[in-house]
């Protein structure tokens, strides 16, 4: 009975107003609890909502690498913008660090995301933001001088050491059918040696060109064939030429091991090498400093267009399978560090555009990142270039059915190119058919090519192996190491 009366007090000291907050509480704390669990955050497979765009916007999206499998977004399908296919795709991939590449108008391919990597759209929507920031000489310059001071600060070279000043270490010189090649380790930085081949005209004579040929992410880097017929041919045209090992790369290894060729200071180091290089080669006294030509390809054209677009001394520049709109190269010694973050943003195309006025040859083909060149790349360039009434200084040698490399018929276009600019001498490699032959090129072994011994063994005593301190020389800390 008391029981009973407690709960009827109770009941009857409840106004009914007070009764339906009570229950309207109770309600709200039931949804807030739905909507901690995962069916009322609308979590869905992230394969559902991919398909569903597919069905929305009559597109094909192909994950030829499984990247969607197993993988659940929260709130997936209201991510979906109507109307808006790419938008819809970058929201709902975005959150996994994966993006998309159109193929066409209608296919669309997942891959992770890469910060150099876009696809071909992506590129040409770059390239149109790009011409509406300058139409004239006068806008484009302040624009160019723009991204020079940046890029030079990117990279560092603000912050390098001066070079010692030490004598460049030479190796014995070998004489062959009208050029010769001896080996060089040139201190760029204390205890840091650039290593590389000279290969000059023989008999050596006047004043000649000089052309650096920086290297690329090819198998047997500067000792194989292709870039030892390159330099002697060149030679025998009457150029001085001078190519250099990657950091990392042959007998850097000695210094730094080939992993960290993957630390963002190797594009730093690269481009001091070409640059120091090249005050030693002007020093010669049989060098024409008013004749100063750029080559390399893949890695090597990316390092072409930035030791061109920073040193005015390079007058005349060939980049080779590396101009692209939609690519900035995946490796760290090409984007490693923020250079194409200059000027709010920029890219390869542009980077080449720096040369304008001076002459040019842009090298493509069809199989690889430069397949767009002659109509997407190569018009934006020309049009830097007619800001200077010098369209015509800038050419495209476009090989449809060819890949990535630096072979033969590209070689055959900048032979020609440079003996154009360079006034250098075709006659004296070509053959009775008027055919350019490089047979007449040795081809030397490794060791030969060597500087500092078969086995590293002259490398000199103050040669620094300490990645950490390489980075100290420019006031930097290390914050990778492989």
């Amino acid at each position: 009975m008391k029981y009973t009366t407690i709960k009827n007090t109770a009941r009857k000291g409840i106004p009914e107003k007070l009764k339906s907050l009570i229950w309207l509480f109770l309600l709200c704390l039931s949804a807030t609890g739905f909507a901690q669990n995962s069916d009322s955050r609308y979590r869905q497979p992230l394969e559902h909502t991919i398909r569903k765009i597919e069905r929305i916007f009559h597109i094909q999206i192909k994950d030829n690498k499984g990247l969607l499998k197993d993988k659940e977004l929260d709130y997936a399908d209201w991510r979906i913008r109507y109307g808006r296919p790419e938008l819809s795709l970058t929201q709902v991939l975005a959150p996994f660090d994966l993006t998309f590449f159109r193929d066409s108008d209608s296919v669309y391919t997942i891959r992770k995301f890469e910060y150099p990597r876009r696809s071909v759209h992506v590129g040409e929507e770059r390239l149109q933001y790009l011409e509406t920031l300058y139409d004239d000489k006068e806008s484009w310059e302040k624009r160019r001088d723009s991204l020079k001071t940046c890029m030079y600060g990117a990279l560092w070279l603000d912050k390098a050491p001066d070079a010692p000043g030490s004598k460049p270490i030479l190796t014995g010189k070998r004489v062959y059918d009208g050029y010769s090649v001896e080996n060089i380790a040139l201190e760029i930085l204390p205890g840091v040696y650039a290593t590389g081949s000279v290969y000059k005209p023989y008999p050596l004579k006047g004043k000649h060109p000089v052309i650096v040929c920086p290297n690329g992410h090819f198998g047997q880097g500067r000792y194989r064939e292709s870039q030892q017929v390159r330099c002697a041919t060149l030679a025998r045209m009457g150029a001085i030429v001078a190519d250099f090992d990657l950091f990392g790369w042959g007998e850097s290894r000695l210094q730094f091991p080939v992993g960290y060729h993957q630390n963002s200071i190797a594009a730093t180091i690269q481009v001091l090498e070409g640059m120091r290089l090249l005050d030693y080669l002007l020093g010669l006294r049989h060098a024409d400093p008013q004749r100063v030509a750029v080559t390399g390809g893949s890695g090597g054209g990316s390092h072409t267009m930035f030791l061109t677009a920073l040193d005015d001394r390079v007058k005349v520049s060939a980049p080779v399978v590396m101009v692209s709109s939609h690519f900035s190269g995946g490796c760290p010694c090409e984007s490693g560090q923020p250079l194409h973050l200059c000027g709010d943003g920029t890219n390869n195309p542009e980077i080449a555009a720096m040369a304008a006025p001076r002459p040019q040859l842009v090298v493509s083909d069809g199989k690889d990142w430069t397949h767009a060149v002659p109509e997407l790349e190569f018009p934006f360039i020309q049009r830097t270039y007619g800001f200077y009434g010098a369209q015509d200084r800038v050419t495209n040698a476009h090989f449809p059915e060819e890949g990535h490399d630096y072979g033969k018929s590209k070689r055959m276009a900048v032979y020609r190119f440079m003996a154009k600019y360079l006034d250098l001498d075709l006659k004296k490699v070509e053959n009775s058919t008027g055919q350019i032959d490089e047979s007449a090129c040795v081809t030397e072994d490794e060791n030969t090519l060597k500087v500092f011994g078969d086995h590293g063994e002259k490398l000199p005593g103050n040669a620094l192996k300490d990645i950490d301190a390489l980075y100290r020389l420019f006031g930097k800390e290390n914050k990778k190491t492989p």
